[in-house]
């Protein structure tokens, strides 16, 4: 069985996310979409948020598996629920960089995982968490990001808004 590890902060998820699991859907027999924490990143939405989102934005498929995970290294993560490849999505050069460089790195880790890399459409390649969440605030924001996420998160982002000072 062919098991892949697609892995992000999801803070918030994204039509361009939604993309990369439904290929990773088609590619491989199972798929875990897990959260992962980066020590370096100040996040959002709790871990419990983020993974309802997904959830909520998913659909029900058993050949699919939200998780988390934290304090380790993907690889180690992906060894841990026997997957053989890990998926990454590259929307840019600078993406194209980081993900070149991990994938080496990750390689000399576990060198039996394979990373495989996609690129999306050119109508969500600018989507990124960090961008909805910039996008967010000024008077008709709503309208705006309503295109690029799904609706359990534009739900929970009209949510959040509407409790801001």
């Amino acid at each position: 069985m062919r098991t892949a590890v697609y892995a992000g902060s999801f803070d918030p998820p994204t039509n361009g996310h939604l993309w990369m699991i439904q290929q990773g859907l088609e590619l491989f027999d199972h798929l875990y979409v897990a959260i992962g924490s980066n020590p370096a990143k100040s996040y959002t939405f709790s871990v419990a948020d983020r993974m309802e989102m997904l959830k909520q934005s998913l659909p029900s498929c058993e050949r699919l598996t939200v998780s988390y995970f934290d304090n380790r290294y993907l690889v180690d993560y992906a060894k841990e629920v026997d997957a053989q490849y890990i998926l990454r999505g590259i929307r840019s050069p600078a993406d194209y960089e980081y993900e070149r460089v991990m994938r080496h790195i990750n390689g000399d880790m576990a060198p039996d995982i394979t990373t495989t890399f996609l690129m999306p459409p050119r109508d969500i390649a600018e989507l990124s968490s960090s961008m909805i969440k910039g996008l967010t605030g000024p008077d008709g924001w709503e309208s705006i990001i309503q295109r690029y996420v799904p609706d359990p998160v534009m739900k929970l982002l009209i949510k959040q808004a509407d409790q801001q000072p």
